[in-house]
């Protein structure tokens, strides 16, 4: 069944219209008819729909009262990831998303090779949305993930305050075999907890970075035995959560 999220909830009468893309995405590209059963998602929560109208006003749907079952994380996860090269950061979006992260935080590492064109800059972190948005709906998700637009490294350490948890993954931790993998880290992780994890672009973190978080109260990880691509890593993370806690 389709999904789209809606941007503003139904009316009293039990229903909402649709417009822009997701019109166009409904009438143009799934060729649906009135009668047919749509998801339409608003504020996490599934409605089960029906096409009601289709006119130059929009799709109008009718709400069913059924509602769509749950498919979220039992614990929200979000991505802090150094600027990585090329299209990277938009994969990690994609694929980050129909793993159940909760969202992503770019920010400005010290082995960032990349650095963000402010001119350029609303436009990549629309894309982003874009492409977070469709991931989102593919993958029967009921909340789309927040992407941020690009922090310096102390202002992504300002936000990391408000988490329950911090982790940031450490290939140096891997190369020495430390003790601090992923499952020891998530024993004491709890249902309903934010969690923050942070990984270093190409080239990893920096020794100064890395002490920085520790005593900003982030732990370090090791991702196992093998260095992961930075585009790799989140998605071995979030995998990892979704056996831990799902």
């Amino acid at each position: 069944m389709q999904r789209y999220f809606l941007e503003m909830p139904f009316a009293e009468d039990g229903c909402a219209t649709i417009t822009g893309e997701d019109e166009k995405h409904i009438t143009r590209v799934m060729r649906m008819r009135e009668g047919e059963e749509i998801c339409c998602v608003y504020e996490g929560v599934g409605h089960i729909a029906t096409i009601h109208r289709m006119d130059e006003n929009g799709v109008t749907v009718q709400d069913t009262g059924t509602i769509s079952s749950h498919s979220e994380l039992p614990v929200q996860v979000t991505l802090a990831c150094g600027l990585p090269k090329g299209d990277k950061l938009e994969l990690i979006a994609q694929k980050g998303t129909e793993l159940g992260m909760s969202g992503i935080i770019p920010f400005q590492a010290e082995r960032s090779i990349v650095k963000w064109d402010e001119k350029k800059g609303d436009k990549k972190t629309a894309r982003l949305r874009k492409i977070a948005k469709e991931a989102a709906e593919q993958s029967h998700r009921t909340v789309i993930p927040e992407i941020t637009e690009p922090l310096t490294f102390k202002e992504m350490l300002k936000q990391a305050k408000a988490f329950d948890v911090c982790l940031f993954a450490d290939e140096e931790e891997a190369k020495e075999g430390a003790s601090k993998k992923i499952a020891v880290r998530l024993e004491k992780v709890y249902h309903g907890q934010s969690i923050l994890v942070l990984f270093g672009p190409e080239g990893g973190l920096s020794r100064a970075e890395a002490k920085t978080l520790t005593d900003a109260g982030f732990l370090p990880v090791s991702l196992g035995p093998r260095i992961l691509r930075t585009e790799t890593a989140p998605l071995y993370v979030l995998s990892a959560m979704s056996y831990e806690f799902e």
